[in-house]
């Protein structure tokens, strides 16, 4: 039984890893409907300062990612994958971990997120991380496919006007 976990290395993603990260999203993630997360856009997103990019790295390679976009008080999960053979082994629930602990201490309420409406499995990993479904958009996968939007709480929302107690 290999020791993935305790020998898994969580760090943030550089341009080096683009084109993997792309290539994993591409097979793990995008899967027929075209390729969006294309090697130039991974790179851009792991180069924005309001973007969390990060990798999840076994014995030398990549074996998760997930990208996170922030913004005032709320974030995207725009990708987050793990690859098949490393799946239900707890990678993905100590990516989010990192990912949310980020969020929290970068000010995040909210982290939302879209997936396909009929990925049952990644609906059970969100719904096993907190989330909770917010409605669907029909068409929204290249006008092919629905997507089930998904929210997470992470604390309640200062709004203009409240006071923020410290």
């Amino acid at each position: 039984m290999r020791h993935i976990i305790a020998d898994l290395e969580l760090r943030l993603a550089t341009p080096a890893d683009a084109a993997t990260i792309a290539e994993m999203s591409r097979r793990l993630i995008e899967t027929g409907l075209g390729w969006s997360w294309t090697r130039r856009r991974v790179e851009n997103a792991i180069r924005d300062p309001e973007t969390l990019s990060l990798a999840a790295v076994y014995e030398g390679q990549i074996v998760g990612f997930g990208i996170m976009e922030f913004g005032d008080e709320t974030a995207h999960l725009c990708l987050f994958a793990v690859q098949r053979d490393f799946q239900r082994q707890g990678i993905g629930v100590r990516m989010f971990e990192w990912l949310r602990r980020s969020a929290l201490t970068a000010g995040i309420a909210m982290v939302r997120l879209e997936l396909r409406d009929a990925n049952a499995g990644a609906q059970a990993f969100y719904r096993f991380l907190g989330f909770l479904p917010t409605g669907r958009s029909l068409g929204y996968y290249r006008g092919r496919e629905a997507a089930l939007r998904m929210a997470l709480k992470l604390r309640n929302h200062a709004g203009p006007g409240t006071a923020v107690r410290r």
